[in-house]
């Protein structure tokens, strides 16, 4: 909280604690949709429902975006910042290899493809949601129960064969 004051008093028209906030649904939205994603490819054994909600994840790329200029005007610190920044990433990977070229790297797998998409989908979750521990104890666990609803989705689905 002395951060965001401190911030706040620097440059009294940058509001960093909405911008965290926001940043705190960005990242329970991206686990809820990705949640529903994998639940729907058990219901319907294709990824189109997955596809149309890869739409508003990168729609979810605006406020993301918007969060990160505030906290750079704020001059906040890494941790802060850095969870939109890898979003932002995440989704021009997202947007190239579902999207605009796309690449079948799921299956078969194609590492080249798959362990940056990963690794950028969750640090994005884990650096966006882990400031929020030091900010509202339980803000923060509201993110941690959509993740763990995140995982356990992936979980089921990659068991049913379908993740």
């Amino acid at each position: 909280m002395v951060m965001y004051y401190t911030a706040c008093v620097a440059q009294p028209n940058v509001e960093p604690k909405w911008a965290a906030l926001t940043v705190w649904g960005v990242v329970n939205a991206i686990n809820v949709l990705q949640a529903a994603g994998f639940l729907s490819r058990m219901r319907t054994g294709s990824t189109s429902i997955n596809h149309l909600l890869g739409y508003v994840m990168i729609a979810l790329a605006v406020p993301a975006a918007m969060a990160l200029v505030v906290f750079s005007r704020a001059r906040v610190g890494w941790l802060q910042w850095s969870g939109p920044a890898v979003y932002l990433g995440f989704v021009a990977l997202m947007v190239v290899v579902d999207y605009v070229r796309p690449v079948e790297f799921r299956s078969p797998k194609r590492y080249d493809v798959l362990v940056p998409y990963l690794l950028l989908f969750f640090g994005a979750i884990l650096l966006m949601g882990l400031p929020m521990f030091r900010t509202d104890r339980r803000l923060w666990l509201v993110t941690v129960a959509t993740t763990v609803l995140l995982l356990g989705a992936m979980s089921v689905a990659m068991r049913k064969g379908v993740g």
